[in-house]
């Protein structure tokens, strides 16, 4: 009897691993379908305070393909207004008007300044750039220990706190591969934006590295849109604004 018993539970260890894994797969992949469509349309305001509670305003349209196509724009302020920015795969650009052909720019760099970097505010998929190493209970919450697949990702790993019942982040932790805390992105204030998608409409973000700073994304529109292939290429970077 007893062999029997440790049988089974042998057999249910063996099933219940890949299993743990593919359902991790799975839930990282429908936290992103809950956050974004597959291909989208959208409108943010980016504002970045300074620890004297100084502000500069960023206003962005920004559209998505797939699960590696990017483009943005700039609408405000007046100093950046038709600026541009296009991610595709790894690679991203950034194109300035009448300055010539788009430049190249890093995943950790920001074209706007504060606690925001290029791969936030030109972000893929999370299950695009992230294998799920494990996946725990954390309360009303799941929590998610995500390992970046290559070495081009912005941040190594990230621990994802995931609300149970939405499948939606409430908070992220970006940590290097030594695991040392470079950000902390709080998702807040869930919204109906229509045709379905109900999501945080408020990211904010703070760093240990840049203490006393603040980061805040406020989403004002997204909408579920397709579009051609030519959208995500350097040529048309200069043309973003007719897409609005």
């Amino acid at each position: 009897m007893i062999k029997k018993l440790l049988l089974i539970c042998l057999l249910i260890v063996s099933v219940a691993c890949p299993a743990l894994a593919l359902d991790g797969k799975q839930l990282l992949e429908q936290v992103d379908r809950n956050l974004n469509p597959e291909s989208y349309e959208m409108y943010r305001k980016l504002i970045n305070i300074e620890p004297d509670g100084r502000k500069k305003e960023f206003t962005l349209f920004s559209v998505k393909k797939g699960a590696d196509k990017v483009a943005a724009l700039f609408l405000a302020p007046a100093s950046d207004k038709g600026r541009s920015t296009l991610r595709v795969g790894d690679n991203m650009w950034l194109n300035i008007p009448n300055i010539g052909k788009p430049i190249r720019i890093t995943s950790l760099q920001s074209v706007v300044g504060g606690v925001f970097n290029n791969a936030d505010i030109l972000s893929l998929d999370y299950a695009a750039e992230y294998d799920v190493e494990s996946v725990s209970e954390s309360g009303a919450e799941k929590l998610l220990l995500l390992k970046a697949k290559t070495k081009t990702v912005a941040y190594d790993r990230l621990k994802m706190w995931v609300d149970k019942n939405k499948n939606l982040p409430t908070k992220i932790e970006c940590l290097t591969e030594a695991r040392m805390l470079i950000k902390t992105l709080y998702f807040k204030e869930v919204k109906d934006f229509g045709g379905g998608i109900i999501r945080p409409s408020l990211l904010e973000t703070d760093s240990p590295l840049h203490k006393g700073y603040k980061s805040v994304m406020i989403y004002a529109k997204i909408k579920k849109r397709t579009f051609k292939d030519e959208v995500f290429t350097l040529t048309f970077m200069p043309n973003l604004e007719s897409l609005r």
